[in-house]
């Protein structure tokens, strides 16, 4: 037989037959994630710390930090807040901020609010929630009030309900002296953060809600 190395139109042998195979998946390929927010425009975003409190242990807990953002729906104009985690990305709150909804000042701290929530989509099912969230300076703390206050005057427009200015009942007192943990995701997250952040203490106690408690992730119990 020829040798098909000195003429290449010899046929080859069973030794040299070199067979193609295609790839399974081409790397060329885009793998489209969807996040449940394509039809949506955000229309505020501000980088805070959030937390959440626990009926339970009677103590707020923190929830992560990230971008608390405002998102539109492009048909029907309804408007929710979602917050993801710095680095990983998890939903720690998903609501629509709806007519009943009410910030309230969080005294002893001029950076922070705090509201009620009947059904917080970050967890499955969903679930009533406390939440407070925190921002760097009193300034953004006053532009998240506004943008709030804005989104639930729109969608209280739309489904026709009156926009509530009445107070809501805030959980009851805690102590202040109770031990304060970060954990070890938050304090990951949280390397960036100025000093006082980056010990994870939560809001600061007030006469209308319950001082901070021990700060963990509610993630650990199934959470975003």
């Amino acid at each position: 037989m020829a040798d098909s190395s000195l003429n290449p139109l010899a046929p080859k042998t069973e030794d040299e037959h070199d067979p193609h195979f295609e790839p399974v998946v081409r790397l060329t390929e885009e793998v489209v994630t969807r996040t449940n927010e394509e039809d949506e425009t955000v229309i505020f975003k501000l980088r805070a710390k959030l937390f959440r409190f626990s009926s339970e242990s009677n103590e707020w807990k923190e929830r992560g930090t990230g971008d608390a953002r405002l998102l539109q729906h492009n048909e029907t104009q309804k408007i929710r807040l979602v917050m993801r985690r710095e680095k990983t990305l998890k939903v720690c709150a998903n609501h629509l901020i709806s007519a009943d909804m009410k910030l309230q000042p969080n005294i002893g701290s001029d950076r922070s609010w705090i509201w009620k929530v009947a059904a917080d989509y970050s967890e499955n099912p969903p679930t009533a929630e406390t939440l407070a969230i925190r921002f760097a300076n009193p300034d953004l703390a006053g532009q998240f009030k506004k943008a709030f206050e804005d989104a639930r005057d729109n969608n209280a427009t739309l489904t026709g309900a009156p926009s509530s200015t009445a107070p809501s009942t805030a959980p009851p007192p805690y102590t202040r002296e109770e031990n304060r943990e970060e954990t070890a995701e938050s304090e990951s997250e949280g390397e960036d953060e100025d000093e006082d952040e980056a010990k994870g203490n939560p809001p600061a106690p007030s006469e209308t809600n319950p001082p901070a408690g021990t700060t963990e992730d509610s993630e650990k119990t199934g959470g975003e």
